[in-house]
């Protein structure tokens, strides 16, 4: 059974933390991944290449995408060649990278981006993380082996708030490649609906594993509460 084969219909947590964050440390993200694995999940997303090795030396056996997070603007997700390299040296099965069509840091395409990356690392998965279809079918035309709805909402405006079911349904319905939904989905049903409008996988990460996050909303909705009464 193949990695693309053991994710499909089901979930795949992020385990990943800010910097500063109390859980910004291997041993809290190896825990994290073992907790969401009990829990039914079929794979781990992580970034950071001291994540990655102890995630993959602790569970070599768990389908693993792997990134690397370089600024927090523009493209930063695995967004150099030889950030990709460094995060397929870690053991991951899937490289994920930013596949949206803007300028990459080191002046390569994405073509020659997935090319030097498959000579190096000949086994590995690409995934294109994208915002739009345009984005999805320029991704496949350079390679990859799946396509992640990852960075819709978030190249430029205002963040929307629900996951972006419609992106999922035109890619899927549309490209040759898996497409794993990825992005805003914070509940069950959210995740159950990414499915049923064709995604190979669904990835969760905030509503999961971002404590810090998930309280902070809590505690938001209680100010509002107290305002209005």
């Amino acid at each position: 059974m193949t990695v693309l084969d053991t994710i499909r219909g089901r979930l795949v947590v992020s385990c990943q933390a800010d910097p500063g964050e109390p859980l910004d440390d291997p041993t809290h993200m190896v825990a994290l991944a073992r907790s969401a694995l009990h829990g039914g999940a079929a794979g781990i997303r992580a970034q950071g290449l001291r994540d990655l090795r102890a995630l993959r030396a602790a569970l070599p056996d768990t389908p693993l995408i792997g990134l690397v997070k370089d600024g927090n603007a523009g493209v930063y997700i695995t967004p150099t060649l030889a950030h990709a390299d460094a995060v397929a040296a870690t053991g991951v099965q899937i490289v994920a990278l930013d596949g949206t069509r803007r300028p990459r840091p080191d002046g390569l395409t994405l073509t020659e981006t997935v090319t030097g990356l498959r000579r190096r690392h000949p086994r590995v998965l690409v995934m294109a993380d994208v915002a739009d279809a345009a984005d999805g079918h320029a991704a496949v035309a350079a390679g990859v082996d799946l396509v992640g709805t990852t960075l819709s909402g978030y190249t430029g405006g205002a963040v929307p708030h629900d996951p972006d079911l419609e992106l999922i349904a035109t890619l899927a319905a549309t490209l040759p490649v898996p497409v794993v939904a990825e992005g805003r989905i914070n509940t069950p049903d959210e995740a159950a609906a990414a499915l049923r409008h064709g995604a190979h996988a669904v990835v969760v990460g905030t509503a999961i594993t971002r404590p810090a996050v998930v309280t902070a909303r809590f505690a938001a909705a209680l100010v509002t509460s107290r305002e209005m009464s």
